[in-house]
């Protein structure tokens, strides 16, 4: 990342305790030396460009307002620095509003890392015409309606044929995503570096009922059938984004565009970051006095019918 310049604040659109700590955040940049916007209340739901020479943005909230800023950003390189008023903050890196005062600190001393993270591109087609398209960095997810009937939805990977799953819902999530809806499925995890992506049914019946990984290139198709009988919609991160009838084809593959996110953690934070919050905490798990150093890797002895030493 390269000098800043210009920071922007954004707080959450439903926490008004935030619009304080947004403004408290932009003051103190200010005092370093940096210009500074904010955007607060309902005007962070409208934020859909950023203001010119940006260089980096501080998102107050959970992984919602991550995500939210994650879209925003990513096209335009601009990293990400979360501030946790939320109730997960797995993607957050600040953990609670009052410790944003030393991260700060570490990241005009330059005492952070750029962590990227692929995000999903999407388009939803009816016939000649492109409803939607856009990036997500979780997962869109096709799902039905008010109705308790099953969907039904051809798949192809990179043009063939694949199954139809007859299910509640598919979705189809980046490495990032695979934390989020798809591991409340019984989906893999995968690290974020990774650029693979998710298809995992939910709650399949009679049909594929396995999480495929698929190769970073690969394009998904998704096509309606006619077999459905109820309402059915599209959404991109949680995000309602339109409703969907028989015939309408959905393409997924990796995005062009990577969301970045500002780490002042050691690389190596994200299975202790995800197991802390998924483990029980049990005396016989809690975490060692140390970490695991290169010189304590010791290689097996190599077979032969001479003793070793």
């Amino acid at each position: 990342m390269d000098e800043l310049r210009t920071v922007g604040v954004l707080g959450h659109p439903l926490r008004p305790e935030s619009t304080p700590l947004a403004q408290e955040i932009a003051a103190s940049l200010e005092e370093r030396g940096l210009t500074t916007w904010v955007r607060t209340g309902d005007a962070v739901e409208q934020v859909s460009d950023l203001p010119a020479g940006t260089d980096l943005v501080v998102a107050i909230g959970g992984d919602g307002a991550m995500l939210r800023a994650a879209r925003v950003c990513a096209p335009l390189n601009v990293p990400v620095l979360g501030v946790n008023a939320g109730r997960l903050g797995f993607l957050t890196e600040v953990a609670g509003s009052r410790k944003w005062p030393r991260a700060l600190d570490a990241l005009l001393q330059g005492r952070y890392w750029i962590e990227e993270r692929r995000m999903l591109g999407y388009e939803l087609r009816r016939g000649a015409e492109v409803l939607r398209a856009g990036d997500a960095l979780n997962d869109v997810v096709l799902g039905r309606g008010e109705a308790t009937t099953t969907v039904w939805l051809e798949t192809y990977i990179d043009r063939g044929w694949t199954t139809t799953y007859v299910a509640d819902a598919l979705i189809i999530a980046t490495a990032t995503g695979s934390t989020a809806y798809a591991l409340a499925v019984g989906g893999p995890i995968l690290p974020p570096e990774l650029r693979n992506i998710l298809v995992i049914p939910v709650a399949p019946h009679l049909s594929m009922d396995r999480p495929i990984v698929v190769s970073e290139g690969a394009v998904i198709d998704v096509v309606i059938l006619p077999e459905n009988r109820t309402d059915l919609s599209l959404s991109a991160d949680g995000v309602r984004v339109a409703a969907l009838q028989v015939g309408d084809r959905l393409t997924a593959q990796a995005s062009l565009h990577a969301s970045r996110f500002v780490r002042l953690r050691e690389r190596g934070y994200f299975y202790r970051s995800l197991l802390d919050r998924l483990e029980p905490r049990h005396p016989s798990r809690q975490r060692p006095r140390r970490s695991l150093e290169p010189e304590d890797h010791h290689p097996p002895a190599a077979k032969s019918g001479l003793p070793s030493g």
